[in-house]
């Protein structure tokens, strides 16, 4: 409990981008973590930051600002101090329904980026190593080392693939669904760029969006 007047620290925490369906209301329970005391922060989870437009049945997109939190949390608890120690801005992303899991097309899907993916590699493989002429170079180390030539020389080619494909491993640092170190893959690093790339230019448009609606009802 706490006494009138006496003033007391709030720390929200907003959430960079959110996925919402099937509901009517943007909470703060959705949008950011709440430390505070138990009561309180109990009340300010289910505090309405906006309606949704649920009768278009269209995805649809809202920006909401930590300004926004703390004019609705400070309108019920004015002599506490709310602070911010996450986002400044949240896209929410709201969808008409909730996406169904389905197994199938979750392993068509892997299938379809494997096959892809192997065969991008295997192309830009052979187009590095014919414009590399590698198999002429492997002809000439190998003339070098055993001084008689001979073509396509197994005794290099051969640890020579297997390098390959070693080195393959290691960089996607996955091996039989497993992976070899805790450190997050090429694919999962640039994976991560991209969604954060997308998510700021997001946000930006629509503060931009919301700045010029501002502006032009002012």
């Amino acid at each position: 409990m706490y006494k009138r007047g006496t003033i007391m620290d709030i720390y929200i925490k907003p959430k960079k981008k959110v996925s919402l369906s099937e509901q009517a209301q943007v909470t703060i329970n959705d949008v950011a973590d709440v430390v505070a005391t138990k009561e309180v922060a109990a009340k300010i989870k289910k505090m309405k930051l906006l309606d949704v437009d649920t009768t278009s049945g269209k995805k649809q997109n809202y920006l909401i600002s930590i300004t926004d939190i703390i004019t609705v949390v400070q309108q019920a608890y004015p002599n506490f101090t709310v602070n911010n120690v996450g986002e400044i801005d949240t896209w929410v992303q709201y969808l008409p329904k909730r996406s169904i899991d389905r197994p199938w097309l979750k392993w068509l899907k892997i299938a379809a980026v494997v096959v892809i993916l192997f065969i991008g590699s295997s192309t830009a493989i052979m187009s590095f190593h014919t414009d590399g002429q590698m198999p002429k170079i492997f002809e000439r180390y190998y003339s070098i080392f055993f001084g008689h030539e001979k073509t396509n020389p197994a005794i290099i080619n051969i640890p020579y693939s297997i390098g390959l494909a070693v080195g393959i491993v290691l960089f996607y640092n996955h091996l039989m669904g497993k992976k070899i170190t805790d450190d997050p893959t090429p694919i999962e690093v640039e994976m991560e760029l991209y969604d954060r790339d997308v998510t700021d230019t997001m946000v930006d448009a629509m503060s931009q969006r919301q700045e010029r609606l501002k502006n032009g009802n002012s």
